[in-house]
């Protein structure tokens, strides 16, 4: 009976907290909305948030950032920075929370996959792959930065991708979805190459065979991975423009940001491995017999300097994909 009875209690507290945090959303998501529309009292040209809106962006972010603290897919560190983010993508366009949500939790469940395999090569593996707030900052900091911008452009909301109507926010919709596909790529080619991968890695500046783990070392499966994960992405983001834009049949075709999403999954995650083997170091270590990020005197160099690290050279492929690849694909869009 005792035992009941705490269970009882377990249950009765879990629902009262649940019941506490979604009224605290409500009041909070109601405080946004009213503050939006003394704003837009004062500042006629802004328009003021629906609450519905606020609400969303608020609750969404929470419920899967609360999931992902209790399956240690983020440390304390790495939640805080996945509110921050979440919160600002889904309150500027539901596209971009789509495409954020469908990179987190395809790379969430590929880190779990494969572990023992990933353990044998992986020296700094880690059981979970439970990242923290640098991690969520090279990977989201700079699609906030561009969310940011495209909510003081054109305020929060969907818009269809056209270059002949929305420069501006069709630049930056695009740009966004690329380094979110650059990091969805490198990733889904991390986690999916080493299991699935029968041949030997080629070392990116080479095409010589480097040991499993070396930074720029690539194989077919990895490289297929990565497409396959950018398409995720840029699927995620075509889904959503087909639900929530209204006046798509007046835009230009959006099924190219599909394959927007693929291309740019593919060539982020070669212009990572390209950066990881120059700018981070690569050596065998016989003492253990995996690669290593540092220098000893049982290590043997493979590649690379110590420049930076792995999660630099993240941040550096998303920018330079953010960057350049908008201004190809506005080349190539269908009128």
């Amino acid at each position: 009976m005792d035992s009941e009875g705490k269970e009882l209690t377990k249950e009765y507290v879990k629902m009262m907290t649940d019941m506490i945090l979604l009224c605290a959303t409500l009041a909070l998501s109601l405080f946004f909305w009213s503050l939006s529309l003394t704003v837009s009292t004062y500042y006629g040209t802004l328009q003021p948030v629906s609450p519905w809106r606020w609400l969303f962006s608020i609750l969404i972010p929470l419920v899967v950032t609360i999931r992902a603290l209790k399956r240690r897919s983020l440390d304390s560190s790495g939640a805080l920075g996945a509110l921050l983010v979440g919160f600002v993508l889904t309150m500027a366009n539901y596209s971009f929370f789509s495409s954020l949500l469908a990179f987190f939790i395809t790379s969430s469940r590929l880190t779990r996959w494969g572990g023992a395999q990933k353990k044998k090569i992986d020296a700094d593996y880690k059981e979970g792959g439970q990242r923290n707030w640098i991690q969520v900052f090279c990977n989201g900091g700079v699609p906030t930065e561009l969310a940011l911008l495209y909510m003081i452009e054109v305020g929060p909301g969907e818009i269809p991708v056209d270059f002949g109507k929305q420069y501006s926010a069709s630049w930056m919709c695009l740009s966004l979805l690329g380094a979110l596909a650059c990091s969805t790529g490198d990733t889904w080619a991390s986690e999916v190459g080493p299991v699935l991968s029968q041949s030997q890695p080629k070392l990116i500046t080479t095409w010589k065979d480097v040991p499993a783990g070396t930074n720029g070392g690539v194989t077919s499966v990895g490289l297929v991975a990565s497409f396959l994960g950018g398409l995720v992405v840029g699927g995620a983001y075509f889904v959503t423009q087909m639900l929530f834009v209204s006046d798509l049949h007046l835009a230009n075709p959006q099924w190219p940001i599909i394959m927007y999403g693929g291309v740019a999954g593919l060539l982020g995650s070669m212009l990572d491995s390209f950066l990881g083997a120059h700018m981070q170091y690569s050596g065998f270590d016989s003492s253990i017999g995996k690669v290593v990020s540092y220098e000893s005197a049982t290590t043997r160099w493979i590649c690379g300097k110590p420049i930076l690290d792995n999660n630099a050279v993240n941040l550096f492929s998303s920018v330079l994909i953010a960057l350049i690849l908008p201004g190809l694909a506005w080349g190539v869009w269908p009128q």
